[in-house]
């Protein structure tokens, strides 16, 4: 009896770590990888950033926020039937990613504290649900950049 207890209980053990690995592995912070950015020179006092968020796990988390030293007032806007909005976040899926781009989700830089030019480059931080804050240099690229025709 001894022996079957031992082996019962090892193998208890066993399922229970096994069991927990598999709770810690879906709980794993999202692999985030950022590339694309740039902010097209502004004409006015707010400016459009744009840049695609990578995740390379299988954990979903959303960018809730950006901050950035050119203004107080960095937001995060979708464009639906032709009218931009702001949204308090944007998923990126698992194994997936968000594309922030002309025409649709961006970020939305107001009351800029300076009007950056082409040739230089602007400081953001991203904001995640789960994810610890991601530092980018955005660089300023002409006005009617569009990184599709490169």
């Amino acid at each position: 009896m001894t022996r079957r207890t031992t082996a019962l209980s090892a193998a208890v053990a066993l399922a229970a770590a096994l069991a927990l690995t598999g709770c810690s592995s879906s709980d794993s912070k999202p692999d985030l990888e950022v590339s694309g950015a740039y902010m097209p020179q502004p004409v006015m006092d707010m400016a459009g950033g744009f840049l695609t968020i990578k995740n390379g796990s299988d954990t979903a988390d959303k960018l809730t926020s950006v901050t950035s030293p050119i203004s107080d007032d960095v937001t995060i806007h979708e464009s639906k039937n032709q009218k931009m909005q702001e949204v308090k976040s944007f998923d990126i899926p698992a194994n997936g990613e968000l594309k922030l781009e002309r025409g649709g989700s961006h970020i939305m830089f107001m009351e800029l504290k300076k009007t950056p030019k082409q040739g230089d480059t602007v400081s953001i931080e991203l904001h995640f649900e789960k994810s610890d804050p991601i530092k980018v240099d955005v660089p300023v690229e002409a006005a009617n950049h569009n990184p599709q025709q490169h």
